[in-house]
Protein backbone atom coordinates (compact mmCIF):
# COMPACT_ATOMS: atom_id res chain seq x y z
CA UNK A 1 0.00 0.00 0.00
CA UNK A 2 2.91 2.37 0.68
CA UNK A 3 3.94 2.09 -2.96
CA UNK A 4 0.46 3.09 -4.07
CA UNK A 5 0.32 6.14 -1.80
CA UNK A 6 3.83 7.20 -2.83
CA UNK A 7 2.73 7.15 -6.44
CA UNK A 8 -0.40 9.14 -5.60
CA UNK A 9 1.84 11.83 -4.13
CA UNK A 10 4.15 11.79 -7.13
CA UNK A 11 1.19 12.01 -9.47
CA UNK A 12 0.27 15.43 -8.13
CA UNK A 13 3.20 16.90 -10.07
CA UNK A 14 1.76 18.43 -13.22
CA UNK A 15 2.94 17.04 -16.54
CA UNK A 16 4.82 19.80 -18.42
CA UNK A 17 3.11 19.07 -21.74
CA UNK A 18 -0.44 18.14 -20.80
CA UNK A 19 -0.82 20.31 -17.68
CA UNK A 20 -2.34 17.35 -15.86
CA UNK A 21 -0.95 14.52 -13.79
CA UNK A 22 -2.83 11.80 -15.70
CA UNK A 23 -1.84 9.38 -12.98
CA UNK A 24 -3.97 6.38 -13.77
CA UNK A 25 -3.64 6.64 -17.54
CA UNK A 26 0.14 7.30 -17.57
CA UNK A 27 1.40 5.14 -14.73
CA UNK A 28 1.39 2.15 -17.08
CA UNK A 29 4.33 3.76 -18.93
CA UNK A 30 6.54 4.35 -15.89
CA UNK A 31 8.29 0.98 -15.66
CA UNK A 32 12.07 0.95 -15.78
CA UNK A 33 12.05 -2.70 -16.83
CA UNK A 34 10.43 -3.81 -20.11
CA UNK A 35 6.70 -3.65 -19.49
CA UNK A 36 4.42 -6.63 -20.12
CA UNK A 37 1.84 -6.42 -22.87
CA UNK A 38 -0.61 -3.60 -22.11
CA UNK A 39 -4.19 -4.45 -23.05
CA UNK A 40 -6.44 -1.39 -22.83
CA UNK A 41 -10.17 -1.86 -22.51
CA UNK A 42 -10.76 -0.51 -26.03
CA UNK A 43 -8.76 -3.43 -27.46
CA UNK A 44 -10.15 -6.05 -25.11
CA UNK A 45 -13.74 -4.97 -25.86
CA UNK A 46 -13.10 -5.59 -29.56
CA UNK A 47 -11.57 -9.00 -28.86
CA UNK A 48 -14.56 -9.97 -26.72
CA UNK A 49 -17.09 -8.54 -29.17
CA UNK A 50 -18.58 -6.75 -26.17
CA UNK A 51 -22.04 -5.36 -26.82
CA UNK A 52 -23.03 -2.00 -25.32
CA UNK A 53 -25.81 -2.06 -22.74
CA UNK A 54 -28.33 0.76 -22.46
CA UNK A 55 -26.74 3.23 -20.05
CA UNK A 56 -29.93 3.78 -18.06
CA UNK A 57 -30.44 0.05 -17.51
CA UNK A 58 -26.77 -0.45 -16.69
CA UNK A 59 -26.91 2.40 -14.20
CA UNK A 60 -29.87 0.80 -12.43
CA UNK A 61 -28.06 -2.53 -12.15
CA UNK A 62 -24.90 -0.82 -10.94
CA UNK A 63 -26.83 1.16 -8.32
CA UNK A 64 -28.31 -2.04 -6.90
CA UNK A 65 -24.91 -3.74 -6.78
CA UNK A 66 -23.25 -0.70 -5.18
CA UNK A 67 -25.90 -0.19 -2.50
CA UNK A 68 -25.91 -3.90 -1.61
CA UNK A 69 -22.14 -3.81 -1.03
CA UNK A 70 -21.30 -3.45 2.65
CA UNK A 71 -17.86 -2.09 1.72
CA UNK A 72 -19.29 0.84 -0.25
CA UNK A 73 -20.33 4.24 1.06
CA UNK A 74 -24.01 4.87 0.40
CA UNK A 75 -24.43 7.55 -2.23
CA UNK A 76 -27.30 9.92 -2.87
CA UNK A 77 -29.17 9.86 -6.15
CA UNK A 78 -27.19 12.74 -7.66
CA UNK A 79 -23.84 11.24 -6.61
CA UNK A 80 -24.77 7.85 -8.01
CA UNK A 81 -25.77 9.48 -11.28
CA UNK A 82 -22.41 11.27 -11.47
CA UNK A 83 -20.54 8.07 -10.71
CA UNK A 84 -22.26 6.11 -13.47
CA UNK A 85 -21.30 8.81 -15.97
CA UNK A 86 -17.70 7.59 -15.67
CA UNK A 87 -18.69 3.97 -16.37
CA UNK A 88 -19.51 2.07 -19.53
CA UNK A 89 -21.81 -0.95 -19.53
CA UNK A 90 -21.41 -3.99 -21.75
CA UNK A 91 -22.67 -7.53 -22.17
CA UNK A 92 -20.27 -10.42 -22.73
CA UNK A 93 -21.08 -13.90 -24.04
CA UNK A 94 -20.20 -17.04 -22.08
CA UNK A 95 -16.69 -18.52 -22.32
CA UNK A 96 -14.91 -15.21 -22.94
CA UNK A 97 -11.65 -14.27 -21.19
CA UNK A 98 -11.86 -10.60 -20.22
CA UNK A 99 -8.69 -10.56 -18.10
CA UNK A 100 -5.57 -12.61 -18.82
CA UNK A 101 -2.97 -13.51 -16.22
CA UNK A 102 0.38 -11.67 -16.42
CA UNK A 103 -0.82 -9.03 -18.87
CA UNK A 104 -1.13 -5.38 -17.94
CA UNK A 105 -4.53 -3.74 -18.08
CA UNK A 106 -5.89 -0.24 -17.58
CA UNK A 107 -9.40 -1.15 -16.44
CA UNK A 108 -11.44 -2.80 -13.73
CA UNK A 109 -14.72 -4.66 -14.14
CA UNK A 110 -17.77 -4.79 -11.89
CA UNK A 111 -20.05 -7.79 -12.31
CA UNK A 112 -23.70 -6.76 -12.68
CA UNK A 113 -25.06 -10.08 -13.92
CA UNK A 114 -23.69 -13.57 -14.53
CA UNK A 115 -20.82 -15.64 -13.15
CA UNK A 116 -17.09 -15.35 -13.90
CA UNK A 117 -14.35 -17.84 -13.08
CA UNK A 118 -11.16 -16.47 -11.53
CA UNK A 119 -8.30 -18.88 -12.23
CA UNK A 120 -4.56 -18.91 -11.62
CA UNK A 121 -2.40 -20.68 -14.19
CA UNK A 122 0.20 -22.94 -12.59
CA UNK A 123 3.83 -23.31 -13.74
CA UNK A 124 3.12 -26.86 -14.93
CA UNK A 125 0.22 -25.72 -17.10
CA UNK A 126 -2.84 -26.48 -14.99
CA UNK A 127 -5.34 -23.96 -13.68
CA UNK A 128 -6.39 -23.50 -10.06
CA UNK A 129 -9.85 -22.04 -9.46
CA UNK A 130 -9.46 -19.19 -6.99
CA UNK A 131 -13.02 -17.92 -6.94
CA UNK A 132 -16.21 -17.38 -8.90
CA UNK A 133 -17.23 -13.74 -9.19
CA UNK A 134 -20.90 -12.79 -9.10
CA UNK A 135 -23.03 -9.66 -8.90
CA UNK A 136 -21.20 -6.82 -7.13
CA UNK A 137 -17.74 -8.37 -7.34
CA UNK A 138 -14.81 -6.38 -8.75
CA UNK A 139 -12.16 -7.74 -11.09
CA UNK A 140 -8.85 -6.19 -12.05
CA UNK A 141 -8.81 -3.37 -9.50
CA UNK A 142 -5.30 -4.13 -8.21
CA UNK A 143 -3.68 -3.64 -11.62
CA UNK A 144 -5.60 -0.42 -12.13
CA UNK A 145 -4.27 0.94 -8.83
CA UNK A 146 -0.64 -0.15 -8.91
CA UNK A 147 0.03 -0.75 -12.64
CA UNK A 148 1.15 -4.29 -11.84
CA UNK A 149 0.42 -7.33 -13.95
CA UNK A 150 -2.77 -9.31 -13.64
CA UNK A 151 -2.52 -11.99 -10.96
CA UNK A 152 -5.17 -14.25 -12.45
CA UNK A 153 -7.34 -14.87 -15.49
CA UNK A 154 -11.09 -14.16 -15.56
CA UNK A 155 -13.42 -16.03 -17.92
CA UNK A 156 -17.19 -15.79 -18.16
CA UNK A 157 -19.01 -18.99 -17.18
CA UNK A 158 -22.34 -17.51 -18.30
CA UNK A 159 -23.41 -14.51 -20.32
CA UNK A 160 -22.53 -11.45 -18.22
CA UNK A 161 -23.29 -7.77 -17.86
CA UNK A 162 -20.35 -5.67 -16.69
CA UNK A 163 -19.61 -2.10 -15.67
CA UNK A 164 -16.22 -0.92 -16.87
CA UNK A 165 -14.01 1.79 -15.37
CA UNK A 166 -10.77 2.50 -17.23
CA UNK A 167 -7.76 4.56 -16.24
CA UNK A 168 -8.73 7.58 -18.33
CA UNK A 169 -12.18 7.75 -16.73
CA UNK A 170 -10.66 7.45 -13.26
CA UNK A 171 -8.25 10.28 -14.08
CA UNK A 172 -11.18 12.47 -15.10
CA UNK A 173 -13.03 11.62 -11.92
CA UNK A 174 -10.06 12.55 -9.75
CA UNK A 175 -9.71 15.87 -11.56
CA UNK A 176 -13.40 16.84 -11.88
CA UNK A 177 -15.00 15.18 -8.86
CA UNK A 178 -12.33 14.36 -6.25
CA UNK A 179 -14.86 13.58 -3.51
CA UNK A 180 -16.50 10.93 -5.68
CA UNK A 181 -13.10 9.52 -6.58
CA UNK A 182 -12.23 9.34 -2.86
CA UNK A 183 -15.45 7.41 -2.18
CA UNK A 184 -14.64 4.94 -4.95
CA UNK A 185 -11.03 4.48 -3.86
CA UNK A 186 -12.15 3.97 -0.25
CA UNK A 187 -14.45 1.16 -1.40
CA UNK A 188 -11.58 -0.43 -3.31
CA UNK A 189 -9.26 -0.08 -0.30
CA UNK A 190 -11.80 -1.79 1.96
CA UNK A 191 -12.09 -4.71 -0.43
CA UNK A 192 -8.33 -5.05 -0.73
CA UNK A 193 -7.98 -4.89 3.05
CA UNK A 194 -10.54 -7.68 3.42
CA UNK A 195 -8.66 -9.84 0.90
CA UNK A 196 -5.40 -9.24 2.77
CA UNK A 197 -7.00 -10.25 6.07
CA UNK A 198 -8.43 -13.40 4.49
CA UNK A 199 -5.06 -14.30 2.98
CA UNK A 200 -3.36 -13.68 6.33
CA UNK A 201 -5.88 -15.92 8.09
CA UNK A 202 -5.30 -18.73 5.58
CA UNK A 203 -1.52 -18.40 5.91
CA UNK A 204 -1.79 -18.43 9.69
CA UNK A 205 -3.92 -21.59 9.56
CA UNK A 206 -1.41 -23.30 7.26
CA UNK A 207 1.53 -22.38 9.49
CA UNK A 208 -0.35 -23.57 12.58
CA UNK A 209 -1.10 -26.93 11.01
CA UNK A 210 2.39 -27.40 9.59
Amino acid sequence: MKKIFDRFAAARRVHPETGDSGYFSTMFLEHEEPAPRLVPWSLRAQELQAQPVDHTQGSIQFGRAWNDDRHAVLLGESEMKRLTEYLSFVSIAADKEMITQDEQGDYLLIVLDGTIAVDREQPWGGRARLAEARVGDLLGEMSLLDAGTRFSSCRSLTACVLAVLDAQALDRMMKDDPRLAAVLLAALARRLSLRLRQASARLSALLTNA
